[in-house]
This record gives C-alpha cells, structure tokens and sequence, in this order.
C-alpha cells in the first residue's frame, strides 16, 4: 500500500486495531501497534523497524524497538482474537499445517541452527517456525504459531537466557507442535473441517494418528515409498498345534509402496478432474482414489496399540484410509500422492479439492514474507520473534478483510460480535 492509501484505511485500522489489541492493557502501547501494522503495510523493501520508522511520519524508532522487544504485552490474546475474528470471515474449507524458514546470520538469533532451509532449498543457518492456517480458496490466515527450538538449544542455558525462551520450553518434533496448536485452538473453540499438510507431515504415522485421535480429518501428501496392503486383503494366522502360543494374525504378503500400488492399477483407471479456474484456465488432472492399509512398523505398533486400548486384543487388520493418487496426463508414472481418513464415500472430486487447497496459503506466504516482512525481523529475542509475527499476522489479517469485504462495514467488531458472521469468501 502507498501513503495515500494507507491512510485512508486508517479509520478502518483504528477500529481494527481497538478489537484485535484490546487485550494490551495500555493506550500508548495500542497506539505503537497501530503504527507498526501501517509501518508493515507501507510500500518499502525492507519492514525492519529502522526503515519503517523513517517512511512513517509518526514513526519513533526507540518507541517501535521498545514496544516489539522489550515490551511485556502478551501476544497469545491478540492472536486468538485475530483467529476468532478470521475463521468466521474466511469461511475455511481446511485448515492448513506448515513451517517457514527465516535464514539469519550467526548462532544468537533464538532458535537459529543449521537444518533445511525451505526458503533456500538446502541446508542452513535458519529458524523455523511451524504455523496453521485457515484456508479458502479465496484468501487464508494464519491462526497460531510456534517457534521450533532445535535439540542443540534445549540445553543451552547461555543462548536461552541470552534470547529469553521461557524454561518451559523445550526441543519438541515439528509434527508434534503442529498438533499442540490444534489442541490450543480446541481450546478457543475452534475446530478444523480439515486438515491438510505436505508430505513433511503427511508422511508421518504418528501424526496421521493425532489428527485421527483428535477426531479430525485429514488429507496429507506422503511419499511415493510409504508402504500399504490393499484395501481387500486380510491378515491370517497359521493353525495353533495346541502347544505354546497362539500365533498373531499377520498380512503374509510384504507391502507394497504406494507408488506400486497406483501404478498396478493402470493408466486407464485415472479420470480427469478439475478443482479450481487458475489464472490461465481451469486447474486439471487424472487423479485415482483406492483404498489401502498403511503399513510400516510405526504404523502397525499404532494400531495395535489403539486396538489393545479399545478391546483388549488386536485381530491385526490396519486400519484402512483412502489414496488419492495424481497421474497427469503428460507423465510416464503417478507424481503425487495423498493420505485421508475421511468417509470412504467422499467423492474423488472433493479429495482432490481438499489436497490441493495447500496452493493459497503458499500465495499468501509471499504477501506475509515479502509485502509485510515476516522474514525481516532484525532481533534476536524470543519475546521480540513473536511480537513481530504476530504484529504481522495482525497486518495480513486486516488486508484480508478488506479484500474479501472492501466496502463492507466490518463485522465482529466488539459492538457486534454476538452477532452470527456470514461466510464472505
């Protein structure tokens, strides 16, 4: 946004930021919220808080630093008035698992150590953080974050008091703290129609396995080598001779992979289906949707233990959930693949709709990195990492409801949040 229109939204941002910061017990600090979110939305290369303190006529670079470092305001309260605020407006089909990366120079930014780097493709020096969107075809929001602390900080008592990461916590496995913003958004009273995650997650059977506990559906990208019996075969135990132990139903044939699974099925059993009018034309492909048991140690050790819990004993039959599996038409072999737990009779059209949804938040990555900065914060604290990803959600927030509802008064305002909000998108 340039000057002029920036502040032309400013009435609207006022009455935005009243709702969305009321939870910040001072005016003054409100205030400074107010002009970082303007400074965030002002065109400018770099949204560090120097160059965003120069562009703004208002901007006080020791206030902005003060407020997004040193401040003591909590960010928890503001986020789960931005997600209650957004859920409502996006109308979400799903709701979106990701990490992000922030490459930094140097080992004193919180969290920072060599690992994979999405944004460089490779190893490097980085932070990550693990995030859940809510998405729509038509716009997404993030809903909450989590910083991932790698194992080499766990106990690195000079770097975490350094950077100020609370002694509770710890190293925790992305997947995990993917499914611990579940369980807090749970707890605001917000639920996923959906999951959907690439194969970073998707491939993971302890994962897969929350979300099926949880009670929440899942459509996950995995890899072409995760393995699966067919649907339609069934684990068999040799006759007991009467002396020892009853033998254990097993499958007696190995798994297969799942790319061996979809290819035996041929060419000819792929149909076309369009999910979305993409800027060039309708989005289409041939896509197969099979049922399969996932296999694999971690998966069986999984079910047996679900079984056991339940009944008592376990017959060995894994669980059984559908594989959606992409073969275009120009391809020699199946290139994609996905995992869900939803009803068996969800139509093929719809997995495909749902798997491949993960599209608008990669869009709106860009607005939130390169538009709002979420990559350019310059401190190196734990309190400083979370004001500045939050205080940018909060911009990327208020840009999405204008763009869904640009003339439209905003609603949920504290005046009118008991009010039912209709789905705009």
């Amino acid at each position: 946004m340039d000057a002029h229109e920036v502040n032309r939204a400013r009435a609207t941002l006022a009455l935005f930021v009243a709702d969305v910061f009321s939870s910040v017990p001072r005016k003054d600090q409100r205030a400074k919220g107010e002009c970082y979110l303007r400074g965030l939305m002002l065109d400018g290369r770099r949204k560090s808080i120097q160059p965003m303190a120069e562009r703004l006529p208002d901007g006080n670079e020791q206030n902005l630093q003060q407020f997004v470092n040193q401040s003591t305001w909590d960010p928890v309260p503001v986020r789960r008035r931005i997600a209650e605020r957004m859920v409502p407006r996006i109308g979400p089909d799903a709701w979106a698992v990701d990490d992000v990366s922030f490459p930094k120079d140097g080992k004193m930014s919180v969290a920072v150590a060599r690992q994979y780097c999405g944004a460089l493709g490779k190893r490097a020096n980085c932070q990550v953080a693990v995030s859940v969107h809510a998405v729509s075809d038509a716009a997404s929001c993030p809903l909450q974050w989590r910083l991932f602390v790698p194992r080499e900080w766990a106990d690195d008592a000079v770097r975490r008091q350094k950077t100020g990461i609370p002694q509770e916590v710890g190293h925790r496995e992305k997947w995990r703290l993917a499914l611990d913003i579940l369980d807090e958004l749970a707890g605001w009273g917000l639920v996923p129609p959906v999951v959907v995650a690439d194969a970073g997650y998707g491939q993971n059977a302890d994962f897969r396995d929350g979300l099926h506990g949880r009670g929440i559906g899942y459509v996950v990208a995995v890899r072409s080598d995760v393995t699966g019996h067919p649907h339609d075969v069934r684990p068999t135990a040799p006759a007991w001779s009467g002396n020892g132990r009853r033998p254990q139903p097993r499958y007696r044939d190995k798994p297969s992979s799942v790319a061996a699974l979809a290819a035996g099925h041929g060419r000819q059993a792929f149909t076309e289906v369009t999910w979305r009018e993409g800027s060039r034309g309708p989005m289409r492909s041939r896509f197969l949707a099979l049922r399969v048991r996932p296999a694999g140690v971690r998966s069986r050790r999984l079910a047996q233990a679900a079984a056991t819990a339940e009944h008592g004993h376990w017959d060995g039959v894994l669980p059984d959930v559908t594989l959606l599996v992409e073969w275009p038409e120009d391809a020699e072999a199946p290139t994609d693949y996905w995992l869900s737990n939803l009803p068996a009779d969800t139509p093929p059209a719809e997995l495909v709709r749902l798997a491949k949804i993960r599209w608008r938040i990669e869009h709106d990555y860009r607005e939130l990195k390169h538009g709002l900065g979420l990559d350019h914060f310059e401190g190196r604290s734990w309190t400083g990492w979370h004001h500045h990803v939050t205080l940018v959600t909060a911009a990327h927030a208020f840009l999405t409801e204008q763009r869904l509802a640009p003339k439209a008064d905003t609603a949920d305002s504290p005046s009118t949040r008991s009010s039912t909000p209709s789905r705009t998108c």
